[in-house]
C-alpha cells in the first residue's frame, strides 16, 4: 500500500512539471506571425511579438518584465508558459496541446470558446509537421 502511494506521488510530481514539446511553441509561433521575429504588432495594435502577447495577458502571466520584452521569443515563450501553467495546469499537466493553444487563443476560458477550435485544430496539424 506504501508503494503504491509513493508511486502515484511520483507520478504526480513527473507530471506537474511536464510541458508541451518544443514544436507547440513552434506552432503557436507560425500559426500567431507565420513565424516572424520581432516586435510584430497584431490585433489591430493590441497584441505584441512572435507569439501575439496582449498587454492583460502578459500581466496575467505575472512573468516579471516589461511588456515591450515580448518582442523576444525567448521572453514570449516564458509569458506563454506561465500563463498556461496558471489557467490551464491539467492540460500542461498533461501535454493537451490543444487545450493549451485554445486557452493561448481565447483566454482564461478559451478551451471552451467555438471560436477557438480551429486555432487549436492548426496548432496540433503543424505540430504534426
Amino acid at each position: 500500500m506504501i508503494m503504491k502511494h509513493a508511486l502515484i506521488l511520483l507520478a504526480l510530481c513527473v507530471t506537474a512539471h511536464a510541458a508541451p514539446p518544443d514544436s507547440f511553441f513552434r506552432a503557436l509561433h507560425i500559426v500567431e506571425t507565420s513565424g516572424k521575429l520581432g516586435p510584430t504588432i497584431g490585433d489591430n495594435g493590441k497584441a505584441l511579438g512572435p507569439l501575439q502577447i496582449h498587454r492583460a495577458y502578459h500581466a496575467d502571466s505575472r512573468v516579471a518584465g516589461d511588456y515591450s520584452w515580448c518582442a523576444d521569443l525567448d521572453y514570449s515563450k516564458r509569458v506563454v508558459t506561465a500563463y498556461l501553467k496558471r489557467y490551464a495546469p491539467q492540460a500542461w499537466a498533461a501535454g493537451d496541446v490543444e487545450v493549451l493553444a485554445r486557452t493561448h487563443n481565447g483566454g482564461v476560458r478559451g478551451a471552451t470558446k467555438p471560436a477557438t477550435k480551429g486555432y487549436g485544430v492548426r496548432v496540433k496539424a503543424l505540430m504534426k509537421k
